[in-house]
């Protein structure tokens, strides 16, 4: 059991740590590609742990060491991990902002409307961003 949770936790690992080497590069279309593999690999780990957990099984001998190392392995992945997305996340906001912001008319651009009177300005649809780290 502790073999299969220990599996579980390093393919966790390398799924963070190959997601948040694209998201330190900003290479989010890499990061987004990723996704689904990190999320089968906290499936699977929630699932070991919770089977580790059903069964009462714990660490014991060598493998406790092991265990501990990984649980350190993988609280650091998911800290960088948290950061390097909301880092992401902050910079897409920008941009969104920096497209919006250009799409804007200008105001007193000079443009006249209906009997000689300035054009009332024109108002930005509505945008709706959802995201899913």
């Amino acid at each position: 059991m502790m073999d299969a949770l220990l599996h579980a936790g390093q393919r966790l690992a390398e799924a963070l740590d190959a997601e948040n080497q694209a998201l330190l590069l900003l290479d989010l279309p890499g990061a987004i590609l990723l996704a689904d593999a990190k999320r089968q690999a906290t499936d699977a780990f929630a699932a070991a742990c919770a089977a580790a957990a059903r069964t009462g099984t714990r660490a014991e001998g060598p493998l406790r060491a092991s265990t501990t190392e990984l649980t350190q392995r993988l609280q650091s992945l998911g800290e960088e991990n948290r950061r390097l997305l909301q880092r992401a996340i902050s910079i897409q906001a920008q941009v969104i902002e920096t497209i919006a912001g250009a799409a804007l008319p200008r105001a007193g651009s000079g443009a006249y409307g209906a009997g000689g009177r300035p054009a009332a300005p024109r108002r930005a649809p509505a945008l709706a961003v959802a995201t899913r780290a």
